[in-house]
């Protein structure tokens, strides 16, 4: 449906976290948001990443996507150690590797919706011209827009901008897609909509990693993790006896 998504990998887990500090430096002082943090995530497995605001879920994020990198500890992910990348080798890493879905959608204004689709395929160099906007306008099918697919993004609802964000993290075929808030920006009824897409993405083969502060949504996710100044407090599978039921 969407992709080749049963393809062979030779990882057991798409993400392995190991030991991750990160810190900032802020005036003379220095702040910890990450505390040693530790888990890995199989490959094939929907995790939710939960937690108050503030409390390092969205830093971690940033690590697993090598948009920044930790202050300690390793972060290994498609079998990759991003530690060990230059910000050239991460760019097209993640290119391949890795759809972001963020909770604003990020969609270039003077883009059409297939355009924004096209254009992570033309950065990462993928595809013939032809084969792009073919593999373009069948995402932006698959997600239930190819009759919006020339229009700007300024002109479709948000929740049509999330399902093309949605298409356009999955041009390239990643095997890890991570959704930051993603649903955040929603109704509850378009929320659910696009937390149905993300689950049928999982079924077909995909990793899929989403911080969100929606519990219900986060409750029907197959395993919890949450995050609490700076530490995992809870790591929980649907079904077990201290199944998440909410911070």
């Amino acid at each position: 449906m969407f992709g080749n998504n049963n393809k062979h990998h030779d990882y057991e887990y798409v993400v392995q976290i190991k030991d991750v500090v990160k810190s900032f430096k802020v005036g003379d002082g220095e702040v910890t948001i990450l505390k040693g943090i530790s888990f890995d995530v199989k490959d094939g497995e929907f995790v939710s990443i939960v937690g108050p605001s503030g409390n390092g879920k969205s830093t971690l994020l940033n690590m697993i996507t090598g948009i920044d990198r930790p202050s300690d500890g390793d972060v290994v992910v498609t079998g990759r150690n991003l530690n060990k990348m230059s910000e050239n080798q991460l760019a097209a890493w993640r290119g391949e590797n890795v759809g972001i879905i963020f909770q604003f959608f990020q969609m270039l204004p003077a883009l059409s919706l297939l355009q924004n689709v096209i254009l992570p395929m033309d950065f990462a160099n993928k595809y013939s011209s032809k084969e792009r906007r073919e593999r373009a306008m069948h995402l932006l099918e698959t997600v239930g827009l190819a009759d919006q697919a020339d229009k700007l993004p300024s002109m479709v609802s948000g929740g049509q901008q999330q399902r093309a964000a949605i298409a356009r993290a999955l041009a390239n075929d990643p095997p890890l897609l991570v959704g930051d808030e993603p649903t955040g920006n929603l109704d509850s009824r378009t929320a659910q909509d696009v937390f149905e897409l993300f689950s049928k993405l999982v079924e077909e083969g995909k990793s899929m990693l989403m911080v969100t502060h929606d519990k219900e949504l986060a409750k029907r996710v197959p395993r919890v993790v949450e995050i609490t100044n700076g530490k995992i407090t809870r790591d929980e599978y649907a079904g077990s006896k201290t199944a998440w039921t909410g911070y």
